[in-house]
């Protein structure tokens, strides 16, 4: 999954540090995420929407192979 949480921190100049602090997960965590290393759960990926005051979607986009994962699942139940 890809991500630009590095460029909203730059936007917003947070650190990487800062945004652990606001998220309360290790700046670690918010590193590994901005290099694609760890992808975020659903609760993190809202909290960061919300800090930068964007939709989610502006944040994280699928990347290719999961996109093509989706077709796979049903539309609706």
């Amino acid at each position: 999954m890809k991500n630009s949480i590095k460029v909203e921190r730059a936007r917003n100049n947070i650190t990487q540090a800062k945004l652990a602090e606001l998220t309360q997960v290790s700046w670690q965590t918010i590193n590994a995420i901005e290099l694609g290393k760890y992808d975020s759960s659903a609760l993190l990926a809202f909290c960061l929407a919300r800090i930068f005051n964007v939709a989610v979607e502006e944040i994280f986009q699928l990347n290719k192979g999961e996109m093509i994962l989706l077709h796979f699942y049903p539309v609706h139940l």
